[in-house]
């Protein structure tokens, strides 16, 4: 038997939901428009099917119990998710921009260039990136899409691999010369730049034992200016090969250590339906992204 035969009447649990969202017994009333008793009736009802008490009546205020908590939680994802794709099938969500968040360094040096080609094929779908670097999850009537770096295991969301980048720490020929470093220790003379909300490279240096024998100062900026402070020789940065690797090409930076070679960005969206602007969306970037793989791979075989 499917278990969804055997949840509680959808009633109960639509006034179970209006009670967490209101706080109140009387305002979950109101916002289903019916009486205050008719919502206690239904929570009283909702706890002797279950067998669990959901709401601790021993003080002078209602709260939720422990069971209770854990029942709104799943009763808000549960509905929330229902909520979305009624939208995206029924269209509710058309108008609204295609929201896309990523690290500020991937927005700058990979998607924004790419971005006039979707425009052309799609002009009528208005977007929204959100640089940050913060983890973002996708959210019902918020954020669409996240692209983010690392090995693509992330709970409660699906993930699907964009592009495989190791993580690089490069710098300008200006500030180290002809310098070919065999350890980290090589290079704790020279100063260090940072995204402003990260601790790339704090983490590298740290992983290698050397963090605390760092003799330059770091210096945190803005996804956008990190780059390019580092083509101006103003320090050593930690980024992903897709970041730098025109830079790298033109000779503006080198290369000096690589690391996690199978991690990569990752298109991360919410579990169900995907409203038309996202579909359109991840057909286009997966089909960006592949062709920069194969022709990433014809140059490699040309230069051997």
């Amino acid at each position: 038997m499917m278990d969804w035969l055997n949840l509680p009447p959808l009633s109960a649990l639509r006034a179970f939901a209006a009670y967490t969202e209101t706080g109140s017994v009387s305002r979950a009333g109101d916002l289903l428009n019916v009486s205050h008793a008719a919502i206690s009736q239904q929570l009283r009802s909702l706890e002797t099917r279950l067998g669990v008490a959901l709401i601790d009546r021993s003080g002078r205020s209602l709260k939720l119990t422990e069971e209770g908590r854990q029942l709104a939680d799943a009763v808000e994802a549960g509905f929330g998710r229902i909520g979305h794709a009624i939208d995206a099938l029924t269209g509710a969500e058309l108008d609204r921009p295609l929201a896309v968040s990523t690290s500020p360094s991937f927005a700058a040096n990979w998607l924004m260039s790419r971005l006039g080609e979707f425009q052309v094929l799609h002009p009528e779908i208005d977007i929204m990136i959100s640089p940050t670097p913060a983890l973002v999850d996708p959210s019902p009537g918020g954020i669409d899409l996240c692209i983010r770096y690392g090995a693509g295991t992330w709970p409660g969301v699906e993930s699907e691999r964009l592009l495989t980048s190791p993580i690089t720490v490069v710098a300008a020929p200006s500030l180290i010369g002809d310098l070919d470093p065999q350890t980290p220790e090589d290079l704790l003379p020279f100063p260090w730049i940072e995204e402003l909300g990260t601790n790339e490279s704090t983490l590298w240096l740290e992983s290698r034992g050397v963090f605390t024998s760092l003799r330059r100062s770091r210096i945190q900026v803005p996804g956008n200016l990190m780059l390019d402070g580092a083509r101006n020789g103003q320090g050593i940065v930690v980024s992903t090969l897709v970041a730098v690797e025109e830079d790298v090409r033109a000779g503006r930076l080198r290369v000096l250590f690589e690391d996690r070679m199978d991690d990569g960005y990752h298109l991360i969206t919410r579990p169900g339906v995907h409203r038309p602007p996202l579909k359109a969306f991840l057909r286009w970037i997966r089909k960006s992204a592949r062709e920069e793989s194969r022709a990433r791979v014809t140059v490699s075989s040309d230069r051997s």
